[in-house]
């Protein structure tokens, strides 16, 4: 059973338990929809998309993308479906390492930049046209990282 079933059937065994409620009757995002907007903006910014593109692609508003990936709109099950057909991915890409006994909150703040300096060298690898200098930075990738696991 893939991660996204497991998800869908815990959500199926919870349908006889009343929906959570927050103040003045609307119902507040769970955690699984909050991890599942982190997972879109996650892909989004992978493949060098702005929010406006993504907007464009799943036919929403900038407003309505923005507020899909922050979680403060929770998504349907069919816009979740074509917002996986814009990003290239299964539906059970979003629910993917969920476990909600031992998830990690990793607040966005904190993986934006790790995220954006990826997305930087994989643009500025992809413009280098010399495949010796593809292979040298290749190399170097891999020297560092093992000097850093050899210090650990």
């Amino acid at each position: 059973m893939t991660a996204g079933q497991e998800a869908l059937a815990q959500v199926a065994g919870n349908a006889n338990k009343p929906a959570a409620r927050a103040t003045g009757g609307r119902s507040r995002a769970l955690d699984v929809d909050h991890y599942v907007s982190l997972r879109i903006r996650q892909r989004r910014i992978m493949l060098g998309y702005t929010q406006q593109q993504m907007a464009e692609l799943i036919g929403v508003t900038y407003q309505q993308a923005h507020k899909y990936e922050t979680g403060i709109n929770r998504i349907s099950a069919g816009r979740l479906y074509q917002i996986a057909q814009a990003l290239g991915v299964e539906i059970g890409y979003f629910f993917d390492d969920l476990d909600p006994e031992r998830q990690q909150k990793v607040k966005q703040a904190e993986m934006m930049p790790q995220q954006r300096m990826l997305l930087e060298l994989a643009r500025n690898f992809a413009a280098i046209q010399n495949r010796k200098h593809q292979d040298a930075i290749c190399t170097l990738a891999k020297v560092l990282a093992s000097a850093e696991r050899a210090e650990a």
